[in-house]
């Protein structure tokens, strides 16, 4: 059974090199792929010195398109499981394991890493902890099922699920609630995994200053979109809602 570790990456040459050896020796057995998106430091050339596979984009095509292309370096290689995590330190590579267990033992399509049932040692904005409160009301409205944190991009998920975003219009900047709710409707399962989340290791975040304003409001239209187009048309779905599909929170301790 292969796995490939999935990490974006944006100018993290200062991050990689702290990052890389803690998620080598948490997943030996995977593979690992940095997706440069168009980096302007040395990203690239680190990813390299560490033996990780390194994709550099020809152009930044933002955080979404990023881990769209390494669904699709996944997809077709034949993946059998995947690990979305952020190269910056935020997301603890020590939570892997636990994050792929559920997944592996077949009881979910996607782990989503919860830091609100697991361990947060950070502060957040309150910009930003109005996002994630918003985010994880909403889509657990829509699903039917509690989400505690439904802006986390610490997930693990099947083969399958990483084909789906490879063909699918996976978002460009901040893929998110929106995409727990597509998996909802497309008829996958997901839960959550408590993890342990940290304050990224240096650079500045995606969602800072303004930029998390304009993430609320770009997030709160992609749902309406995600709504009208996978809930209210059955065709475009591509694949039928399955009876059992849910969100739910596994509890700490819990295999």
């Amino acid at each position: 059974m292969k796995t490939l570790i999935i990490i974006p990456a944006f100018n993290e040459a200062s991050n990689l090199p702290h990052v890389l050896p803690q998620v080598r020796e948490a997943a030996p057995a995977a593979d690992i792929v940095v997706v440069d998106d168009h980096s302007a430091d040395a990203t690239g050339r680190i990813t390299r010195d560490f033996g990780a596979q390194s994709i550099r984009l020809p152009n930044n095509l933002g955080y979404g398109g990023a881990v769209q292309t390494g669904f699709r370096y996944g997809a077709q290689r034949g993946y059998d499981f995947g690990v979305m995590m952020d190269a910056d330190g935020q997301h603890d590579p020590t939570c892997i394991p636990a994050l792929l267990q559920p997944v592996c033992d077949g009881l979910c399509d996607v782990a989503v890493g919860s830091r609100f049932t697991g361990d947060m040692t950070y502060q957040a904005s309150w910009v930003r902890r109005l996002g994630m409160r918003l985010f994880a009301g909403i889509a657990s409205a829509l699903t039917g099922q509690r989400v505690t944190d439904a802006t986390s991009g610490f997930q693990a998920m099947n083969g399958e699920v990483m084909a789906f975003f490879a063909e699918e219009n996976y978002p460009s900047d901040y893929p998110d609630a929106d995409t727990l709710i597509m998996l909802h409707y497309a008829g996958f399962r997901v839960r959550e995994v408590p993890v342990t989340m940290h304050e990224r290791i240096s650079g500045k975040s995606m969602h800072s200053s303004l930029k998390a304003i304009y993430y609320i409001v770009k997030m709160l239209l992609s749902i309406v979109i995600v709504f009208f187009r996978y809930r209210t048309s059955a065709g475009m779905r591509r694949f039928p809602a399955a009876e059992h599909s849910q969100i739910s929170t596994e509890q700490a301790g819990r295999s």
